[in-house]
């Protein structure tokens, strides 16, 4: 075997060396050269005015708390009977003076009336059948996500909500995602009738789908709602009078003057700029990102607002 000195040796160190170098240096000129990512924020800044669309003032709720105003979209093409049961109680001023009477700490925020035994009177139907799931013909165009998920056949979008969908039986629902809004219930399915509802604050708690009716969607006021402190009795629910936020009024957008209304506009989430901004949460980019995921969650999808100038 024949052995190098030492001086042959650092030699060809040397050269090896330098060649990783150049390498790595042609690599980094590489690199600089590929142009970034786009964020969700470049793809909503890139998009067209007609990608975007005006929520419906008929479907639209504003609920007035202390500290300000939440706004929530009703979907009735996947709820429409209770969608109608809840802006029937919101014309006859039912949820006025109620409160925020549940906060469980990674769960849910819960309004209505607080006590159990003499509730407040409504003229609106004291039962609704449920609507766990509806036929998927009426729900509008169905964009589908190319992810698997884990409890429904299909995930993706429809009429502009997050939706899961079970082909073979012709049924789609809206998903517990963070910010939708559903119907308490007792045990019974047929006892929820919207006069108490809820939003998901924490990790969406999918195992809930297709056991309540899920009815709409937070869009503005979210901090609002996150930010209750969680109760003290069982399951989150307030003990003390003094501990609930009161809600100071719930009207629809459509029987408010126009000065009024908030002016907020939703992406379409059938447009190419909502795929873009999809593709951009499943393959983010930058200098933080180290391993794009490659995947997305339909719960990890969100749809962008503004509010329009």
């Amino acid at each position: 075997m024949q052995l190098m000195t030492s001086t042959m040796l650092r030699s060809t160190l040397g050269t090896a060396l330098l060649a990783l170098l150049a390498a790595g240096g042609a690599q980094a000129r590489t690199a600089k050269e590929l142009p970034p990512k786009p964020s969700v924020a470049d793809v909503v800044k890139a998009s067209k005015p007609s990608e975007w669309r005006p929520l419906d003032p008929d479907n639209t709720l504003y609920m007035e708390l202390p500290a300000g105003r939440v706004i929530i979209e009703l979907a009735p093409a996947f709820a429409p009977s209770t969608a109608a049961n809840i802006r029937a109680l919101v014309r006859e001023r039912y949820f006025d003076g109620l409160a925020i009477i549940r906060a469980q700490d990674g769960f849910v925020v819960q309004w209505g009336d607080p006590d159990e035994e003499k509730p407040r009177p409504f003229k609106a139907q004291q039962t609704v059948k449920a609507e766990f799931t509806v036929p998927v013909k009426g729900t509008g165009a169905f964009t589908r996500l190319a992810d698997r998920d884990v409890y429904a056949p299909q995930v993706g979008h429809a009429n502009g909500f997050p939706a899961a969908r079970d082909p073979a039986k012709g049924e789609t629902w809206l998903p517990h995602c963070y910010g939708m809004v559903g119907v308490a219930r007792d045990n019974d399915a047929d006892t929820g009738n919207g006069s108490q509802l809820y939003t998901v604050i924490g990790h969406a708690p999918r195992h809930l789908d297709r056991n309540i009716t899920v009815v709409g969607r937070v869009v503005s006021g979210m901090p609002l709602l996150t930010v209750m402190p969680r109760g003290t009795g069982a399951s989150g629910f307030y003990e003390k009078a003094e501990q609930r936020t009161p809600i100071a009024s719930v009207r629809l957008a459509a029987d408010l003057p126009e000065a009024e209304r908030s002016k907020f506009e939703v992406m379409r989430t059938d447009s190419a700029s909502y795929q873009a901004v999809i593709e951009a949460q499943r393959n983010r980019g930058g200098p933080w990102t180290k391993v794009a995921a490659g995947r997305i969650d339909l719960c990890n999808a969100p749809i962008p607002v503004r509010e329009q100038k």
